[in-house]
């Protein structure tokens, strides 16, 4: 089995790789032997093999990094996201990583037999039920019209939707990618302690605290949201494609089948729509 996540000569790119998840797997990565490639809009403060400095509000930063991507690319941990209240919130969490993911495949720098993780989050786990949405704004090819589209649909801008586009881009690009001989995949974190967490802490690492007081564990860390993309990244899951892998100690599922009363779970699901009365909130 270490044979099959070994990493040793190969090209890791990591996007959003300067702290927290990105980082953990960025590191974990070169301690498997890989050479690391880090894109970020900050600075990393740890030994990486190539680090470029980027904009993913801004397609033509975002090209450029392309440009210095060296061939060839065996995975790419598309880890960049930011909280709701951010400008560019849809073009940094989703279309700049999606239009870098499909220029590289498109320059034959990602080819056959690499792979695609991105981090997705349990607040898109109500893709499904939002299908039709989801279908339509990935529907549009490329930068300029997803960002227009994003423009003309309200609420859209948000990072449960920006988790959800994620969720259904992995879906629909299964069997395209596959096509080429690329697997691409998603993890969909639970509460983890990462920098991006505490700067949001009442709402992103209270969500689930009675949970983890139940089940007697600690909320995650980004070491295992690390440690579970290169897993989906590397040949011991080689037969793993399309799949948005919730990482969360089982709440949700648990929560979805009633082992577990948490409303909130089923309302970003799509199985129940949200009653402030319910939360103890006034309408």
């Amino acid at each position: 089995m270490a044979d099959l996540v070994n990493y040793e000569g190969k090209r890791v790119l990591v996007v959003g790789g300067a702290t927290g998840m990105g980082a953990a797997a960025a590191q974990k990565a070169a301690g498997l032997g890989a050479h690391t490639i880090v894109l970020d809009i900050a600075e990393v403060s740890y030994e990486c093999d190539q680090y470029i400095h980027v904009d993913l509000g801004d397609q033509s930063s975002v090209d450029g990094a392309v440009r210095a991507i060296g061939a060839p690319v065996h995975a790419v941990l598309a880890c960049a996201g930011v909280a709701d209240g951010t400008g560019n919130l849809m073009l940094i969490n989703f279309t700049s990583q999606r239009h870098l993911v499909e220029a590289l495949v498109k320059g034959g720098k990602l080819g056959r037999g690499s792979s695609v993780s991105f981090i997705s989050s349990a607040a898109g786990m109500g893709w499904m039920s939002n299908l039709d949405q989801v279908k339509d704004f990935l529907a549009t090819p490329d930068w300029d019209t997803a960002a227009a589209w994003i423009d003309e649909n309200e609420g859209t801008d948000s990072y449960m939707f920006s988790k959800q586009a994620i969720n259904g881009y992995v879906a629909a690009q299964a069997l395209p990618f596959l096509q080429k001989g690329i697997r691409i995949n998603s993890i969909m974190p639970g509460p983890t302690d990462t920098p991006l967490a505490r700067a949001n802490a009442d709402l992103w690492l209270g969500f689930g605290a009675a949970y983890r007081e139940a089940a007697d564990v600690p909320t995650l860390v980004p070491e295992q949201m690390g440690d579970t993309l290169l897993f989906l990244s590397s040949d011991a899951a080689s037969g793993i494609n399309g799949v948005n892998l919730l990482v969360d100690q089982g709440h949700t599922n648990a929560s979805l089948v009633d082992s577990w009363d948490d409303p909130l779970i089923k309302v970003m699901a799509g199985m129940m729509d949200f009653d402030p009365a319910m939360f103890g909130m006034d309408e």
